[in-house]
């Protein structure tokens, strides 16, 4: 039975479309138009106690039944622990996937999702300080990310994990964060190679938006 993904074309959507493809897991899409407020809507928030997108229920969980989960990287670690893809099974691999993993749901993600919002600002100087303070923070993260990459071919070493379709997420928003991958050329690399893959492609034109 199909997993069903409830999300929307935003980062945090496109980890899990992501995801779910690389996996090869059957799902089926549930566009939830955050720009209509239907994550308010009663039915969803059952799903999703926090009314965020995504969540998933997959019909078949640990027990032989059903159960949602929401928060994108609650879902990842258990697509992942689901069909024992992409976690390490090296506990020191593992602990670099989890620890690159919660690098992007507490820093990268929040960060740039704070240029985006402070892009739309008119105030001015609401703006300038908005943009200030939140680009120089996601450039950082982003130097953060490139050291790490620098001697890795992914997040958790070697190997591809979830920690690395969590930040994809993210930096394929790098045009509307106003950062050039070439300034961080480690990132680049691996973000190219990443969407060069097929089942990422398929994750990416996945449609998760209303239009």
């Amino acid at each position: 039975m199909s997993i069903q993904l409830y999300a929307y074309d935003t980062p945090n959507g496109r980890k899990i479309s992501v995801a779910l493809e690389e996996m090869q897991l059957p799902y089926d899409v549930h566009v939830v138009n955050i720009g209509k407020g239907e994550q308010f809507n009663e039915d969803f928030l059952k799903i999703s106690p926090n009314n965020k997108i995504p969540a998933i229920v997959d019909p078949e969980g640990p027990k032989g039944k059903p159960l949602s989960v929401f928060e994108s990287g609650a879902i990842l670690i258990y697509l992942a622990e689901k069909t024992g893809k992409f976690l390490p099974k090296d506990p020191e691999a593992r602990i670099a996937a989890l620890e690159w993993l919660m690098f992007q749901m507490g820093g990268f993600g929040p960060m740039p999702g704070q240029v985006h919002h402070f892009l739309t600002v008119k105030d001015e100087q609401d703006q300038k300080y908005g943009l200030e303070r939140y680009m120089t923070e996601t450039r950082r993260l982003y130097g953060v990310m490139d050291r790490r990459l620098q001697t890795n071919d992914y997040f958790a070493g070697s190997e591809l994990s979830i920690a690395d379709f969590a930040m994809l997420g993210w930096v394929w928003r790098h045009e509307r964060h106003k950062v050039d991958l070439n300034d961080f050329p480690n990132v680049k690399r691996w973000y190219d190679s990443l969407m060069a893959r097929p089942g990422v492609a398929r994750g990416f034109a996945v449609k998760l938006s209303a239009a």
